[in-house]
């Protein structure tokens, strides 16, 4: 099972330089990745939580990718309905002709209206948005010379840009509803949930996709969570406790039932929501650190 860490690319704490810091003392510590996140139009309601400065996914990893040696680089997630798709087929073939085939193409279908109207995208259309535009990437990515016709987007003798990775770089598609375990079948290497508990993975969400799998005569995608992580001195309640919050007992316990369930790749962020905390990111490292000693063996890619 591989370990990865989610980047803040935003808030009033984060330049440049902390960017780089993660990515170094993540890669130092052994981890496997470093993603982050994706908004075009900080809106009212973007802004609240994603304040300024925001660092563009693309640009921010393309430049990660020259400065880092063996650490995956990928989006957590990108929101697909917002770019053109032959302009992100091309710029994620770029990043992974960049980085030597080190990049993880996370997606999703983002959900702020404000943000949507922004961008003149229609936001009760995303879903179908999305598989359109991925359909066609897909096209694009495996093609010399591509055409697609479809709902969202058409085109006819494209180029299509070529990545490292074959077919593409890997797919990892997330949200937790129906539609979502339904894309990540159709379309995904790996699903890619947040905010679930472990119970609902162990007994709904995983069954489910393995289901809609089977339905489809397809390989069940790949289980690639996303968890928060929260150390606390002591034990929490584990009624309703999410994985990655408690003691280093608990999210110990916490990893290996992840790994019990076949993850291939978890990745761990560590932000809580408040934003003077991206102000003081020796919390965070103390956090990566203590985890790849006491919990983690990322060399042996196990737990200890």
């Amino acid at each position: 099972m591989k370990v990865g860490v989610n980047l803040l690319n935003f808030g009033p704490g984060v330049s440049p330089s902390t960017l780089l810091q993660w990515a170094q003392v993540a890669e130092a510590l052994g981890y496997h990745s470093v993603m982050i996140s994706d908004h075009i139009a900080l809106t009212p309601d973007v802004r609240e939580r994603y304040p300024e400065p925001f660092y563009d996914p693309f640009v921010a990893l393309s430049w990660l990718a020259g400065q880092t040696h063996a650490l995956a680089l990928g989006t957590t997630v990108c929101v697909l309905p917002y770019r053109s798709p032959l302009q992100v087929a091309r710029m994620v073939a770029n990043l992974d002709q960049l980085s030597g085939g080190r990049f993880i193409f996370g997606v999703g279908l983002g959900g702020v209206e404000l943000e949507f109207a922004a961008l003149g995208v229609p936001y009760h259309r995303r879903g179908a948005c999305a598989d359109d535009y991925l359909a066609a990437m897909k096209v694009l990515w495996t093609n010399d010379v591509a055409s697609y016709q479809g709902e969202f987007v058409s085109f006819d003798e494209v180029t299509g840009p070529r990545p490292v990775q074959q077919p593409h770089p890997p797919i990892w598609v997330g949200g937790r509803s129906d539609a979502a375990l339904r894309r990540a079948v159709r379309f995904g290497d790996g699903w890619h949930p947040n905010r679930f508990t472990l119970g609902w993975l162990r007994d709904t969400g995983l069954p489910r996709l393995r289901q809609m799998a089977q339905e489809a005569g397809r390989t069940t995608p790949d289980l690639c969570p996303r968890i928060r992580m929260r150390l606390t001195e002591g034990p929490l309640p584990e009624d309703g406790r999410m994985p990655g919050e408690g003691s280093l007992e608990q999210v110990r316990r916490d990893l290996y039932e992840l790994q019990e369930l076949d993850a291939r790749h978890v990745l761990l962020d560590w932000y809580s929501g408040d934003l003077e905390a991206t102000r003081h990111h020796e919390t965070g490292w103390r956090m990566l650190s203590v985890l790849a000693e006491q919990v983690l063996d990322l060399r042996g890619e196990s737990l200890r």
